[in-house]
């Protein structure tokens, strides 16, 4: 999958996506996600980097532990047979709790 197609398979959740940030102002009430990339994963040789790959974190912001949302989201990521690792915290300024999806996309 390419970077251009995550935003529609996110979509897929029924959950309101951003890329980065939601504009000011313009934040809707979790849950919502967004999704940035973090760095590249080549592989190259020969000052050519022939094996591109994108690493992008999935953001999941709840106001408690929800693990029906989580499971939507996992589930999705299972149907395009995404491979991710997880983790998550607690933001106390916000009073929301992030889970992040790591995963990489291949093609950079």
């Amino acid at each position: 999958m390419q970077f251009k197609d995550l935003f529609s398979v996110l979509k897929e959740t029924k959950l309101p996506v951003a890329y980065h940030h939601f504009e000011e102002g313009h934040s809707p009430r979790p849950p919502f996600m967004v999704y940035l990339v973090t760095d590249s994963d080549n592989l190259g040789a020969d000052n050519w980097a022939y094996h591109k790959g994108l690493n992008v974190q999935i953001e999941l912001y709840t106001t408690k532990k929800d693990l029906a949302t989580e499971q939507t989201v996992e589930s999705v990521l299972d149907a395009h047979r995404f491979y991710f690792d997880k983790v998550e915290t607690y933001i106390s300024s916000e009073k929301l709790y992030q889970t992040i999806y790591s995963i990489t996309l291949l093609g950079g």
